[in-house]
């Protein structure tokens, strides 16, 4: 089946789009979600995995890295911290930036190395490497050739 034109890649990005746009009306109306006592927001994140490691890019354009925390327990990697508001100076017309506390939460599928984790920040890009338990990493198996 054909998709009409017009269609984007993904008909449901204009939904995010669409609440997202919602999203901002509703705090400059109501105030931010921490005023409203809403939780945290969650920045956008992609986890890759190879065979020896984890790897968690989360997008964090402007933020310090005194301003974040990286804590892993277990198979949990929790990132939290906070963007805080800028004064400025004359009147904001509009507000699409998050401000706020924020945190990102994610299940690892294995066991992980908590000695060996390490978080760096590039280009408003952290990059967490979970290096995988000895356990958890796939090992090649030789296999003998038996004579009888």
């Amino acid at each position: 089946m054909e998709r009409p034109l017009g269609w984007t890649r993904n008909p449901l990005a204009e939904f995010d789009e669409l609440i997202s746009q919602m999203g901002g009306l509703l705090e400059s109306t109501v105030g931010t979600p921490q005023a409203a006592g809403m939780p945290p927001w969650t920045p956008s994140a992609d986890v890759t995995e190879a065979d020896d490691a984890y790897y968690v890019e989360i997008e964090l354009p402007g933020v310090k890295s005194k301003d974040i925390d990286v804590e892993v327990s277990g198979q949990d990697l929790i990132v939290t911290g906070e963007i805080k508001d800028r004064e400025r100076k004359g009147v904001l017309r509009r507000n699409a930036r998050r401000t706020g506390r924020f945190e990102y939460r994610v299940v690892l599928p294995s066991e992980v190395n908590t000695e060996g984790v390490k978080a760096d920040m590039s280009e408003g890009v952290l990059t967490v490497t979970v290096p995988k338990a000895e356990v958890a990493k796939p090992r090649h198996v030789e296999i003998t050739e038996r004579t009888e």
